[in-house]
């Protein structure tokens, strides 16, 4: 824990760590508040999930584009203009019903415009610590992440049912702009731009490990919604047992994070990260008991956050500074894709055999997630002993101080 501590006692990395997760609280409120508020307007759980779909949609198709146009107009006017923008939008659904159509073209804006926050940030941190704090960073960041998922829809559940649906939206723009403001007047934006690419949009996909990162992005990521569907399907939507087991399944990765953050990366790391995973996911699904999913989940919650912070150290460690941004976009996207295909087939086999298939959906994702790594190895850096901070560009990289 004392590299935590030195971490956090690191300039700026608290403040830039604390700034990007409020920023980033709506993406734990949004899918909530929103399907709460589709509905409540148009009694229909269909169309919300079609107006979901179009947001989802819009992050996907955002994630590469956004942060690439980074490197072409800045951190801060990119993030300044998609903040707007995207709380224009959401503002709009929830004060102006114009129908289901409009509501969705505004949702697909909403996510077209999602500031990409997340590449942002990850492309500051190998600027911000030496190369040996840069692991650990990327760990503290992703079990930090779960605050956002397990506050998130706790907070805009409250809101929505005992002031209203409009005001948990509401709520959620506030975070968007509050937070975004915070994370654009950090100093360490002032101190790092992002070099121009001269790579055609997607080349960075051609490198093996960023690939490899996107593609177990995904799996892990639509494991987790599968378990989700299948918790919620399990105890319903209303009971407070759903609510405590994701709370320990989250749980569960920050400890995780925090426990195997600092160990070194070598070769094997995310397979053997996503064998927790698998492990926990295949025997939880083996009883839909309350106590026996709470421990069974915390266990596979263990292998999460290291997992998602061994992604992003072999991407930093494989694209170059002007690429970095992209790459984690791309990261992004195939997360987001994963959420949905997830919850998708976990959605079908729930009304096929009940809550068990959704827990078997997510125990075979959570396999193939552990098998790519594995078969994969050869496409795994070895950052034992490695600076894990991006390549450098083949010209001098601007950089501000003051």
């Amino acid at each position: 824990m004392s590299s935590y501590r030195d971490l956090l006692k690191t300039r700026g990395v608290a403040r830039i760590i604390a700034a990007q997760l409020t920023a980033r609280f709506p993406n734990g409120m949004l899918s909530l508040a929103f399907l709460l508020h589709i509905e409540h307007t148009y009694d229909s759980y269909g169309v919300a999930g079609l107006v979901l779909a179009a947001l989802s949609i819009g992050q996907a198709i955002a994630g590469p584009l956004t942060s690439r146009l980074m490197g072409r107009w800045g951190m801060r006017p990119v993030i300044l203009t998609a903040m707007i923008i995207c709380a224009l939008a959401i503002s709009t659904i929830a004060l102006f019903p114009l129908g289901i159509a409009a509501d969705m073209v505004i949702a697909l804006i909403a996510g077209l415009s999602t500031p990409p926050i997340q590449p942002a940030v990850r492309t500051i941190y190998p600027k911000m610590v030496n190369s040996s704090q840069l692991t650990p960073l990327f760990s503290l960041d992703a079990s930090a992440q779960e605050i956002i998922w397990v506050l998130g829809p706790v907070i805009v559940t409250f809101v929505s049912i005992q002031i209203g649906t409009v005001w948990g939206i509401m709520l959620a723009v506030a975070f968007l702009i509050g937070g975004g403001i915070w994370f654009l007047t950090s100093p360490e934006l002032g101190r790092v731009r992002i070099p121009r690419s001269k790579r055609k949009l997607g080349v960075v996909l051609k490198k093996p490990p960023v690939m490899l990162a996107t593609v177990v992005g995904f799996l892990l990521v639509a494991a987790c919604a599968a378990i989700e569907a299948g918790v919620v399907s399990t105890f319903g939507e209303g009971g407070a047992e759903a609510g405590i087991v994701l709370a320990i399944f989250a749980v569960g990765s920050l400890v995780g994070g925090l426990s195997l953050g600092h160990k070194p990366i070598g070769p094997w790391a995310l397979a053997r990260r996503m064998a927790i995973v698998f492990v926990g996911t295949a025997i939880a699904a083996a009883w839909l008991n309350i106590w026996w999913l709470a421990v069974f989940l915390f266990v596979a919650g263990i292998g999460i956050a290291p997992a998602l912070a061994v992604m992003f150290a072999i991407v930093s460690a494989s694209v170059r500074f002007s690429d970095t941004a992209e790459a984690y976009g791309w990261v992004g996207t195939g997360q987001l894709i994963g959420a949905a295909v997830g919850s998708a087939l976990a959605g079908f086999l729930i009304d096929g055999i009940g809550a068990v298939g959704a827990f078997l959906v997510a125990a075979v994702l959570a396999l193939l997630g552990f098998l790519v790594p594995l078969l994969g190895k050869r496409f795994h850096p070895d950052l034992r002993g490695r600076d894990a901070s991006p390549l450098p560009d083949t010209e001098p990289v601007a950089t501000i101080t003051g």
